[in-house]
């Protein structure tokens, strides 16, 4: 069974920072488009931040998190990072990696267990 496996949440003030990190398995860190969502209480999943499908296509966004938040990859350690700065207490929701098996026969996709973060003074 795939597991990703995060880590890096907690209690912040509005305004500060925190990095989220998510340890996949090689062969999944290499074939599958990484990326990170969340999940605020009473609302939908939501993307927040997720690389392309290819190399040039960059990186997708969401429009709440822009210039905020930065996502970025460690090829050799097979971890993928989520920087969250000048965070809002709408921020504040429980965030999921996210390993989506694109160009993978039947394309299966894997969730990690969810990392709380939560935003207030």
């Amino acid at each position: 069974q795939v597991q990703l496996v995060e880590s890096g949440g907690g209690l912040v003030q509005p305004g500060g920072s925190l990095r989220l990190s998510c340890a996949a398995p090689g062969s999944i860190f290499r074939f599958y488009v990484m990326g990170w969502y969340r999940q605020a209480p009473g609302k939908q999943r939501e993307l927040v931040a997720r690389f392309g499908a290819t190399s040039s296509a960059g990186i997708n966004y969401a429009d709440s998190v822009k210039g905020r938040f930065t996502i970025s990859r460690d090829n050799a350690k097979n971890t993928v990072s989520l920087q969250m700065n000048s965070l809002k207490p709408e921020d504040t929701a429980i965030y999921y990696c996210h390993a989506d098996g694109l160009f993978v026969k039947d394309r299966p996709h894997y969730w990690g267990q969810g990392t709380q973060v939560t935003v207030s003074s």
